[in-house]
């Protein structure tokens, strides 16, 4: 199967139940150390969705491609850090994706802009996300968007190879 041709964004929207094949493949085929922890997925593919993984956490970006038709072009996983009552004002990223050829086009941006305004829509006054230190692509990302370094794991996972750091990041969503 060919690669659509992006043409344009469609508005970010919640994930259905229905996306989860398509979430899945996407999270198979955009899979990497640079922003992975978890081994490369293998057949037989563990549902994309699950107890843990709601589909109510999930924002979806989907694109209309040269071939007239639409298609998941990212995801970004939103859920609260920690089931303490006392977290309840943070929201945290916990995933995100953008198919190789929604890349260039605004995609993550996009995404992560709803997100915000999804975790002010439930009461979050912070943001939080963690990200591999060599991944230099989406901190600079995060870093645009006004996320900040709020703490360092040095060396917290080995990957490839290497130790690669673990940085914390977080921005407030009042003001």
């Amino acid at each position: 199967m060919s690669e659509p041709t992006f043409r344009a964004l469609l508005p970010v929207r919640p994930a259905a139940a229905a996306d989860g094949r398509a979430l899945g493949e996407l999270d198979r085929a955009t899979w990497s150390t640079l922003h992975a922890v978890q081994p490369r997925p293998q057949p037989p593919y563990e549902p994309f969705f699950d107890d843990r993984h709601r589909p109510q956490d999930y924002l979806v970006a989907e694109a209309a491609t040269g071939a007239g038709e639409e298609r998941i072009a990212g995801y970004l996983r939103l859920a609260a850090p920690t089931p303490l009552a006392c977290n309840a004002h943070v929201r945290q990223i916990q995933g995100l994706a953008v198919a190789d050829w929604a890349r260039g086009h605004g995609v993550a941006r996009a995404l992560l802009r709803a997100s915000y305004a999804e975790a002010r829509r439930q009461g979050a006054g912070r943001i939080t996300l963690r990200v591999l230190g060599h991944n230099t692509p989406a901190r600079a990302l995060y870093a645009s968007e006004g996320f900040t370094v709020e703490g360092v794991l040095p060396g917290e996972f080995f990957l490839g190879g290497s130790y690669v750091d673990d940085v914390l990041m977080g921005r407030s969503l009042t003001a």
